[in-house]
């Protein structure tokens, strides 16, 4: 397989993702990011947790979709994520997500 052959799989890859990415996201209420990850959920809980001086994170969401091209499966049933970075978490605007029509 050549670069080129690579660069045009990776490319047909990420545009699939997006697609179901906007055929998905309007089933879900928040958009959780991390440094690894972008997950779409309707239920989470965030822990912040601090031991020896040091500040961690741990989120689980549960039902929630990921945006990772590499993954087979991105509907996930239950999803536990532990970092030391920042976690962003927004609750999406139902109406931001409607098509203009035309």
């Amino acid at each position: 397989m050549s670069a080129e052959d690579l660069e045009k799989y990776e490319t047909e890859m990420e545009l699939k993702l997006y697609r179901e990415y906007r055929d998905v996201v309007g089933l879900f209420t928040y958009v959780i990011e991390t440094e690894r990850r972008f997950y779409l959920t309707n239920d989470y809980e965030m822990q912040v947790h601090s031991v020896q001086g040091e500040v961690f994170f741990e989120v689980t969401m549960a039902d929630a979709w990921v945006w990772d091209m590499y993954r087979p499966a991105r509907f996930v049933k239950q999803v536990r994520v532990l970092t030391f970075k920042d976690v962003n978490i927004e609750e999406l605007n139902k109406t931001d997500l409607d098509l203009p029509s035309g």
